[in-house]
Order: structure tokens, then sequence, then C-alpha cells
């Protein structure tokens, strides 16, 4: 089992944040789990991956988003926090075409996404896990990653029911790569197994090979860390951030492990009763007068770290 994140802290104190972990360990195509570095510096020139202007979102008379505007910069890790029902997922769920915005924009690099659907957002290379996981689980581990290989297959039922040639090599390209990504993130050994029958940290790596299998540029986390012990959690924190540097991607995690968001998130933002309230670093979000409101009250009486 990794060793526990340097920094860390369970019980909310002040953490190390933007922590990068040790490189790809070169030929043995495994994740390094044991090194680290320094956190990753801040660029000169500031690239945004996913913005959100103006979003709300209305449920009847419910507003569950009430005009959010985020910016997602390239190559970082973005937290979204905030209280149960602060309008995270609801925000996830726009992103990723579940949910239509009632108003605002949705941009990815130079495409409007608003009202496209979700397997066209999948194609220009967002993909997403679940707080709950959903995975299909009377398919093996390996089968649940594969299934994601098909969407960049090229073929057609006549193609693949005469059995053309072409057919067979993607085929096996898809496998190769579904038996790669399991051997990065050390499940081979499970790859046969049912996923509904694998523990639930397990299942939850599964998910996010599944994910990768995509081969996106953005990858949404939804709860990563729900249902996870804290030897679990620490683990899960350094397979992301490898993966992240590994496949060079842009993450935006929703998070109420606040150990978890604040030792590997860059920026982070704050959601409350559909709101913005707060935005910045980890150390800037740890001292802000009213995130600590939103989460602790108003009589809260917390020295800032």
């Amino acid at each position: 089992m990794p060793p526990p994140l340097p920094g860390s802290d369970r019980a909310g104190g002040t953490l190390e944040a933007g922590r990068a972990l040790g490189p790809y360990r070169a030929g043995q195509g495994r994740l390094d789990a044991q090194a680290y570095s320094a956190p990753t510096p801040r660029r000169a020139a500031r690239v945004t991956a996913l913005s959100l202007h103006d979003l709300s979102v209305n449920f009847g008379g419910l507003r569950a988003v009430d005009g959010v505007s985020v910016s997602v910069e390239v190559g970082r890790v973005h937290g979204l926090i905030g209280p149960n029902g602060a309008g995270k997922t609801t925000i996830f769920n726009c992103v990723t075409g579940y949910y239509r915005p009632t108003s605002g924009t949705i941009r990815f690099r130079d495409r409007d996404l608003t009202r496209l659907r979700p397997d066209q957002i999948a194609r220009l290379g967002i993909a997403r896990t679940f707080q709950n996981v959903q995975l299909f689980r009377s398919l093996s581990a390996f089968d649940n990653v594969l299934v994601a290989r098909h969407s960049h297959m090229r073929t057609g039922v006549l193609a693949e029911g005469l059995a053309l040639p072409f057919v067979g090599r993607q085929e096996g390209r898809a496998r190769a790569k579904a038996a790669e990504l399991l051997d990065l993130l050390d499940l081979t050994g499970i790859q046969r197994q049912a996923a509904g029958n694998l523990p639930l940290g397990t299942q939850k790596r599964v998910e996010l090979a599944r994910a990768l299998a995509l081969e996106p540029t953005l990858l949404l986390l939804d709860e990563p860390a729900s249902g996870l012990n804290t030897a679990e959690t620490e683990a899960f924190a350094e397979v992301l951030l490898q993966v992240r540097d590994r496949f060079k991607l842009t993450i935006l995690l929703v998070e109420h492990d606040m150990g978890l968001v604040m030792n590997i998130s860059d920026t982070i933002t704050v959601l409350n009763f559909g709101r913005k309230i707060a935005e910045g670093t980890p150390r800037e979000v740890q001292s802000n007068a009213d995130v600590i409101k939103a989460y602790l009250g108003e009589s809260a009486d917390v020295d800032a770290p």
C-alpha cells in the first residue's frame, strides 16, 4: 500500500496543496506511487480548457445553479466543492450533456457544448466518472474498459457481419489499449473478474481506466473518494495526479473529502446554494470567511491557517 500523502490531514487542518507526484517509471509500464516531486509552477500564459459563463439551472421553482462562471486551466486540477445541494453535480451534468442549462454557456476550448448530446461531448475529449460507480456489473473489468474503446472504432454492421480484415485489426488495437490501461492501473490480475464482485476501491480504478479509454483531454471526477477508506483515498489521489501527468489531462474534481481536495487541487471553486462564493488556491480558500461560514455556520470561530 502506498505511503500516506505528505502533509495530509484528515481532520481538515492546513494542507500543502497542488502537489505533483513522481514521474512515470520508465521501463516498468506502471505508475510509480512512491516518488514525489515539487508542485507544478504556475505558467506565465494560462490557457482555458473549459469555461462556464453565467450558468443557471432551474428545476421547476428551484434554482440549483445561479449565475456561476468558472474557468478551468489546461493541465490543472480544479476542485469544485461546497455543502450538499450546492449545485456541483448539476454543473457536471450540464458539462457532459445530461442536463440542459436554463441560461448561460459552456465552452470546451473553441467549441460551444451548451446544446450538444452526451455522445457528441464525449467524442470531443471529455470523460467522467460518477459518484456511485456506474460499471456494467456482470461484465468483466476488461470488457468494461473495452466498451469505451469502441467509440474510437470505425466499422459498421455490414463490415462486422462480413468479418472484413480491417474490423479485426481495429478490434485488436482496441483490446491492446484496454489491456495497457488495466496494466497501468495495476488491474491486470482482476481483469477477468466480474466488475460487480470487486471491492469498491478497485471498482473506482476500473471506472477510471474506462474513462481514460475514451482518450479524453478533460476528465470530470464526481466524488472519486466516496466510500473509500483513508488508505484507499491516499492511493487514489496519487494515481490521479500521475495519470494527469502521464496523459496530459485537465481534471475537474467534485469531492467532499477536504484532505484529498486540498492536496491535489491547483485551484478551488466553492459553491453554496447554487452560487459561487469563493475561488482561489487551496490556502486562500481555507482562510476565506464565506467558505468557513458555509461549512461551519455563522457562529464558527476558526483561526485562518
